[in-house]
């Protein structure tokens, strides 16, 4: 049993993940803009935080084993979410990444691909700046999860692949659940296997 921070603990990922750190009876204190909106489950305690409030987050973190991130990249800011978890003193963090820096064909990233949809690349821009960022980082032991390239509800299923930078797929194309995903990040959490890296999963 560990003791993690969640930021961003009521959103499609974080809720799954908030979800799969409980029912492995791990103590957390799940952080949003909006705490009405995280579920009530055992072992949660729920707390509201800004990402853009570098001290008063680094203040809400300090103490805990590890921090999870779980928010949309192009709201928040790396210098500040980063330099938040590197003030609290918290040395494990762990990113709910994006899947557009992961490779379609070597040297080839999935933002770069022509049919990428418009729609998601300023959030995909800023998940590949925030990867940059993190692997300049050396006084935290982080580790960035891409998901594949649908990341979406889902069941609860235990069946999935990990990778490393390249994009997974199979017959049904790139898909990851958000329960699936919850899996594998917290597996990570537990049995650490990437630190300083990127991983994918994926069907």
């Amino acid at each position: 049993m560990a003791n993690i921070a969640l930021i961003g603990a009521s959103g499609n990922a974080g809720s799954r993940i908030l979800a799969e750190l409980s029912e492995r009876s791990h103590m957390v204190t799940a952080i949003a803009r909006h705490p009405e909106r995280i579920a009530k489950l055992p072992g949660v305690m729920v707390r509201q935080g800004d990402v853009h409030d570098r001290a008063g987050l680094a203040e809400m973190l300090r103490g805990h084993d590890a921090v999870i991130s779980s928010v949309h990249f192009a709201t928040s800011d790396a210098d500040a979410l980063i330099g938040a978890v590197r003030d609290s003193g918290v040395k494990r963090y762990l990113v709910v990444g994006g899947a557009g820096s992961l490779e379609v064909a070597p040297g080839q990233r999935l933002i770069d691909q022509p049919s990428f949809p418009a729609e998601y690349f300023e959030e995909a821009s800023a998940g590949v700046a925030f990867l940059e960022y993190l692997k300049g980082v050396k006084d935290l032991d982080w580790t960035f999860l891409s998901p594949s390239a649908l990341f979406v509800p889902g069941e609860r299923t235990g069946n999935f692949r990990l990778g490393k930078d390249s994009l997974l797929a199979n017959e049904h194309g790139s898909s990851i659940s958000f329960e699936d995903y919850a899996i594998a990040l917290v597996d990570e959490l537990e049995r650490p296997a990437h630190v300083r890296q990127r991983f994918t999963v994926g069907y």
